[in-house]
Formats: C-alpha cells, sequence, structure tokens
C-alpha cells in the first residue's frame, strides 16, 4: 500500500480525485491496479467481520468505553513508532489536520462506541449488525445529496437486495430478544450508525487522500481524547489483564484498527461513497459464517437464503457504469 504523497492536500478542491500519485506511478503499478480493485474489497471484508470476536472475548473484562481508549492508546503507540522509523509525512495544511481528524472521530469514535456501548447493554450483535447495516442506504442518500453522485436503479435494487439479505441473516437473533427491552438499546447502535455513514461521506469529500500512516495518528488521537474522557465520566475504568482480554486487544489493534481500516481508507480514496458502504452489507453474512465455524453457532435456512441475496445485492451495488 503505497502512501499518499500529498497527504490530502487536494481533498477540498474535488469530489472523487484521483488515487494520489497515479500520474507518475510506475507501468507495473497501473497493471496491477485491476487486481487490487478485486482483491482489497474482500480482504476488507474477512477482515472487519472478525470485529465481533474483540466484542466476545474483550468486553466480560472491560468496560466499553475503557476498552476503546487501550485500544486507541496502543494503535497510536505502534503507529507513532512506525511513522518515526519511516519518517513519513505529514499534511501540509491545518485544514488537511482538521478533515482528517473529523473524518476518524465519525468513523472510529463514535461508530465504534456505539457499536460496543450496544453490545454492552445488551443488545445482539444481530441486531447492531442489522441497524448498522442500513449504512449503505442511508450513504447512498447522501452521496447523492452531498457528494453529487449519481445512483443507478441497478444500484438501488441491490441495495434493497442487500438490506432484504442482511435482515435474513439475523432473523433468527432478532426473534429471541423482547421488543420492550430494545428501546434504550438501540440509541447507541443508531448513533453507530450516524457516525459510520457521516464519516465515510465526510472524508470522502474532504479528505478521500492522505498518507495511511500519520493519518492514522491523527484520525486516532481525538477518539483516544474523548473516549477517554467520557469513560473517566461514565465508568470505572477497570480492566482485568486476562489472557483473554490481551488477545482481543491485540486482535483489534492489528487486525481492525491498523489492518481493515487502512483497507477502507484506500477504498474510500479509490472508488465512490457507494460502492464502498455497500461492502458492509457483506459482513453480518461472514460473521455468521465465521461464528459458526469457530463457535459451533447455527445456521438456519433463512440466514443462507439471505446471504445468497445479500452478495447478489452488492454485486449489483458495484456494478461499473455502462
Amino acid at each position: 500500500m503505497r502512501p499518499d504523497p500529498s497527504s490530502g492536500s487536494s481533498s477540498s478542491r474535488g469530489i472523487t480525485p484521483s488515487p494520489a500519485g497515479a500520474q507518475d506511478a510506475p507501468a507495473t503499478g497501473r497493471s496491477s491496479a485491476p487486481a487490487a480493485d478485486r482483491f482489497f474489497p474482500l480482504l476488507f471484508v474477512a477482515l472487519w467481520s472478525t470485529g465481533f470476536i474483540g466484542a466476545k472475548f474483550g468486553l466480560p473484562d472491560a468496560e466499553p468505553l475503557t476498552f476503546l481508549a487501550w485500544r486507541y492508546a496502543a494503535v497510536l503507540v505502534l503507529m507513532a513508532g512506525v511513522v518515526l522509523a519511516a519518517r513519513a509525512p505529514w499534511p501540509a495544511d491545518r485544514r488537511a489536520w482538521g478533515h482528517i481528524a473529523v473524518s476518524g472521530l465519525l468513523v472510529h469514535g463514535v461508530y465504534l462506541g456505539g457499536v460496543f456501548t450496544a453490545i454492552s447493554h445488551g443488545l445482539p450483535a444481530g441486531i447492531t449488525a442489522l441497524v448498522v447495516g442500513l449504512q449503505p442506504l442511508v450513504t447512498a442518500l447522501g452521496a447523492r445529496a452531498f457528494l453529487g453522485e449519481q445512483i443507478r436503479p441497478l444500484q438501488w435494487t441491490g441495495l434493497a437486495l442487500g438490506l432484504i439479505g442482511v435482515a435474513l441473516v439475523v432473523a433468527q437473533k432478532i426473534a429471541s430478544v423482547p421488543w420492550a427491552a430494545l428501546s434504550t438499546m438501540l440509541l447507541p447502535a443508531v448513533l453507530a450508525l450516524a457516525g459510520i455513514t457521516a464519516g465515510t461521506l465526510y472524508q470522502k469529500r474532504f479528505c478521500p487522500s492522505f498518507d495511511l500512516r500519520t493519518g492514522a495518528i491523527i484520525q486516532f488521537v481525538p477518539c483516544l481524547v474523548l473516549t477517554a474522557a467520557a469513560a473517566a465520566l461514565t465508568e470505572q475504568m477497570q480492566v482485568r489483564w486476562t489472557g483473554q482480554f490481551l488477545f482481543a486487544l491485540a486482535w483489534l489493534v492489528g487486525v481492525l484498527s491498523i489492518g481493515a481500516v487502512s483497507l477502507l481508507n484506500l477504498l474510500i480514496r479509490r472508488g465512490s461513497a457507494v460502492h464502498v458502504a455497500s461492502l458492509f452489507y457483506l459482513t453480518p453474512p461472514t460473521t455468521a459464517l465465521i461464528a459458526w465455524a469457530l463457535f459451533g453457532e447455527t445456521l438456519h435456512g433463512l440466514a443462507l437464503l439471505g446471504m445468497g441475496l445479500t452478495a447478489v445485492g452488492v454485486w449489483l451495488a458495484r456494478q461499473p457504469k455502462r
């Protein structure tokens, strides 16, 4: 993943700029771009879908915001070492710094804070996935209004099929929860949906291209500051440093916050907001498959049908304009 030497300085002048450095890229880089375009989305879905492992193994030993604060701190320590060793470039102006920080706070701080809080309050991961699964549709509406992206009928069809598929995948888990108890549990999940949607649109509009190494530091610093402050006000900030918790923390830091987030930033840089958002439809089915393989969770017929519909929906939503 070659970093962007311009560090996002051109982001405020266009909606969908070409990937940084594309004009002077070597021929081998251009020839490998189609393969990367096919591989990166699949890898992103696979990595992003393992986020529930962190919630499953980490939340029993730490409150949600405390857990996230430690996660952000660990990411910053690791990325600071990478930046110093590589002498990675920083953004050229203060406006770029601000845009990158805001996008990070929305995509990571608000989204993850909402998801982890919802799960810790007892909202099943399936219902959380369904609420956050509305993101592609909401993003499509926002992309049309704020980015000027034209959503074709075929894409709307794909987005609708994807949402139906996600609902079928998680239907059994949703049915097991009393609806009367959902009112207080849903608010953090809805906040997470607003965060990831607004963050995707904001980053695509104002800072689609920046160095992934220094950009990670700029994105996670405000997340750490605000999440730690919220944890200090609302939680006891106690952690049981068990082997299970350390595994969950290491997984979320290395696989999710560094690996998957770097891929997400690349995908936002290279594709339309709708193309990127549609991938989130694939995470609940992929998560269900991982849970079936690792933890023996059952897959009923509706879930399998939903996986098929979701795959078709995402394929339709990502079809290039002809």
